[in-house]
């Protein structure tokens, strides 16, 4: 019975203990751009500020962006990068703008396992505010990519 409760014990401690719950510290990378985190709230507004500084997810269907299909471009909300044309953008359906590729060299790349699996993060690459992440799920007929972005941390400027 001892054996059996050690060890249900040794489960309960390790399930615990997984990498969802642990706090990567990670070097802090140097951006272009780069503020105080009282800086960027003065700048962004109190969603933005949550998705691109604090890498929060904004409801989905709540962005006015997500049916947007006027030709342009998507910029970074916090430093306004280039980051998306609109001719890459597609209706995915899961309530997040969503596009097949990036503008390169305009996004970076990174992990993340915050809830619990690792997903292909997606931040700026001028600033490091976080946009969203990407999947192999996109449309097979061009790169086969999803990259489902917050609405709040995209601005749209219209082609002229």
């Amino acid at each position: 019975m001892k054996k059996i409760l050690l060890l249900i014990g040794i489960c309960l401690f390790f399930s615990c203990n997984s990498s969802a719950q642990k706090d990567n510290k990670k070097e802090k990378k140097a951006f272009k751009i780069s503020k105080t985190n009282a800086e960027w709230k003065t700048i962004l507004t109190s969603e933005q500020y949550y998705v691109l500084r604090q890498a929060g997810t904004e409801r989905p269907f709540s962005s006015p962006l997500n049916k947007n299909y006027n030709k342009g471009t998507y910029h970074c909300a916090a430093c306004n990068t280039a980051l998306f044309k609109s001719e890459h953008k597609f209706d995915s359906g899961t309530g997040w703008p969503s596009f097949d590729r990036e503008i390169k060299g305009n996004v970076a790349f990174g992990t993340d396992t915050k809830i619990g699996y690792t997903r292909d993060e997606e931040h700026c690459a001028t600033c490091g505010g976080h946009l969203g992440h990407v999947f192999n799920d996109g449309p097979k007929n061009t790169t086969g990519k999803r990259h489902c972005i917050n609405g709040d941390a995209l601005i749209f400027v219209p082609s002229k």
